[in-house]
């Protein structure tokens, strides 16, 4: 079965940057994560993809545990000194309660609209609000580019 998150029930009680909205923009990422990397639950190790005419992606299961998983996601981004990690964003999956979330992302950013993101968040809900949508599209395209995770994709030891 696909999932979209155009089916995600949200509460009509729910305020746009509300702890409820925010509930509902986990959700939407762990779909949206789900269709990047398929099997949640069987993720281990580190992964890159390769998508024509995209920098590569790649995902590394940082910790596991019965109920969640944390992973690092980043792109790499040609550099005058090699690749640079960005925007290195550290990512925890609540498998249990299907809910995807933004943990932290780069120290500091050189892009006009995430630097602008990031300087509007004061309180703690904004600044989880704006890791999170920035995951939420990020996902998005990521995978309109054609990325994808699966064993294909696994890193041996030394790559």
């Amino acid at each position: 079965m696909l999932l979209t998150d155009t089916q995600t029930v949200v509460s009509w009680r729910a305020r746009p940057r509300s702890f409820v909205a925010l509930m509902g923009l986990y959700e939407s990422n762990f779909i949206r994560f789900g269709w990047l990397v398929g099997n949640l639950g069987g993720l281990a190790g580190q992964h890159r993809s390769r998508a024509c005419g995209d920098c590569d992606l790649v995902l590394t299961v940082t910790e596991r545990s019965p109920y969640t998983s944390t992973v690092n996601l980043t792109y790499l981004l040609p550099h005058q000194h090699g690749e640079q990690q960005y925007p290195d964003m550290g990512v925890r999956i609540y498998h249990d309660a299907h809910l995807v979330e933004a943990q932290h992302w780069a120290e500091s950013h050189n892009q006009p609209v995430l630097k602008a993101l990031r300087g509007c968040a004061e309180r703690e809900l904004d600044q989880r609000w704006a890791r999170n949508v920035m995951l939420n599209k990020w996902l998005e395209y990521c995978v309109e580019r054609g990325h994808r995770f699966s064993s294909r994709t696994r890193l041996t030891r030394g790559e």
